[in-house]
């Protein structure tokens, strides 16, 4: 069983940046791979990106691309998403999630554990 507990959302005016924090209670952080989701009011939850459990390699949705980096800290236990050049398109409520897997997840129906999410908001 994995506890994860996100934080670090806010109001923030588009063009600025917020970093999102995601904390795991587990002793085997190192096993699970980590992401990202969002979901808008009125919209289905969305892929944002994924991190693979020793976090050599990322993969994002195009949407978030070139704006948005996840990176984990395999000895606090805690994964990151650094969002820049935010825009009001997104605004919404971002989940981590977890599943024990070697691979690149990019699915919700692949995650098993989930965070209660964290509201972020970006003013136009």
């Amino acid at each position: 069983q994995v506890q994860l507990v996100e934080s670090g959302g806010g109001l923030v005016q588009a063009g600025g940046s917020l970093r999102l924090s995601c904390a795991a209670s587990t002793r085997t952080f190192t096993t699970y791979t980590m992401a990202w989701f969002r979901q808008a009011p009125g919209k289905e939850r969305e892929f944002v990106g994924t991190i693979i459990r020793l976090g050599g390699k990322t993969t994002y949705a195009e949407s978030v691309k070139g704006r948005f980096t996840i990176a984990r800290d395999n000895v606090q236990n805690t994964m990151y998403l650094q969002m820049d050049t935010l825009k009001p398109e997104d605004t919404a409520l971002y989940y981590c999630a977890a599943e024990n897997s070697l691979g690149t997840l990019t699915r919700e129906s692949e995650y098993t554990y989930w965070g209660q999410g964290t509201q972020v908001t970006v003013s136009s």
